[in-house]
């Protein structure tokens, strides 16, 4: 509390006093103002950038900086991705994973991990992580991919982007599985197939919708439902009715229009585009790493996609070994 000069000339002090109490009343005063001012002011603001997923994936602030605390959502009824990391399960035939319910509704999207902050002085150059141990398990037969057209390569350059920053083994090619793990016929066979056949069936793929989830997990031999043991990240595509019947065809074309294959496969066919492989023990992929490497490319998330070609693999043996023996592609 400080006291006017009336009441100090009161107390019988004199004017140099009083003048000198009152100034130092006042600085205590712009002090405390000052205090006051500093706890409460405003962060500085936060430029949300155009939603690239459901999950609200990333805020952005000006210059391309990542925004460590992004204030609360409204509530959106946008299917959100799953940020779940437990054990994923497997189809035998149409993908090398079941991940159909990966995707799941949610009032409020994921916060951005506060760990992506970059710094503005931070050097823009990614030193290349210590290489990991190639993908260990050993597939099998021969396989039907689906392979996107691209935008700038930036599904490749996603690819390479996780390889190379957390050392995992580079997949060969950015696909989606069609059908897995076929052994009744020959490479020529296969080959011919593709190549006689399917042009004539099928004169183009059905275009896919935006992604609509983006899913890192693990699965292991020997648990339920789960066929081989890898950890992955991957873009979650939507199936349509379209594209049940496009692959109906392809069954029709390499097993014969009444096979067991056919009549069994996984429906709904959960189309997904895999861009990092690694080894379930001890593997570096995580949810937070796989938001980032879809981040650096913004047109992963925002753009429909045709189908570009079909391609058959020889996928006997670990991924190292696998082979393109044949491709088609859409005009």
């Amino acid at each position: 509390m400080g006291f006017s000069s009336a009441a100090v000339a009161k107390m019988g002090l004199s004017d140099d006093f009083s003048s000198t109490a009152e100034t130092k009343w006042q600085q205590q005063q712009q002090q405390q103002q000052n205090g006051v001012e500093s706890q409460q002011r405003p962060l500085s603001s936060i430029d949300e950038a155009e939603s690239m997923i459901d999950l609200s994936a990333l805020l952005i602030e000006k210059g391309g900086r990542l925004s460590p605390e992004p204030p609360m959502a409204e509530e959106s009824d946008v299917s959100s991705v799953s940020t779940r990391n437990s054990i994923a399960s497997f189809a035998a035939r149409d993908s090398f994973f079941d991940d159909s319910s990966s995707v799941q509704k949610s009032p409020s999207p994921t916060p951005a991990p506060d760990h992506h902050v970059a710094s503005p002085t931070a050097s823009p150059a990614t030193t290349p992580a210590p290489r990991r141990k190639p993908l260990q398990w050993e597939f099998s037969g021969l396989t039907l991919w689906i392979e996107l057209e691209e935008f700038d390569s930036d599904l490749t350059r996603c690819i390479e982007h996780v390889s190379q920053t957390h050392g995992t083994e580079r997949i060969p090619q950015s696909h989606m599985t069609a059908i897995y793990g076929m052994s009744h016929l020959t490479n020529q066979e296969a080959c011919e197939r593709l190549r006689s056949v399917v042009p004539s069936k099928i004169k183009s793929w059905p275009k896919f919708r935006k992604p609509i989830g983006i899913v890192q997990d693990v699965a292991v031999a020997g648990n339920p439902g789960q066929v081989c043991s890898i950890a992955w990240a991957q873009l979650t595509l939507a199936s349509s009715s379209d594209h049940e019947d496009a692959l109906d065809v392809l069954y029709d074309v390499f097993y014969g229009e009444d096979s067991t294959e056919k009549a069994e496969r996984h429906r709904p066919w959960t189309p997904h585009n895999s861009f990092a492989y690694d080894n379930p023990e001890d593997t570096v992929l995580s949810m937070e790493n796989a938001f980032e490497a879809v981040a650096k490319y913004p047109t992963l998330l925002s753009r429909e996609r045709n189908v570009a070609a079909i391609s058959l693999w020889d996928t006997n043996g670990k991924m190292g070994s696998w082979k393109c023996l044949e491709r088609v592609r859409f005009d």
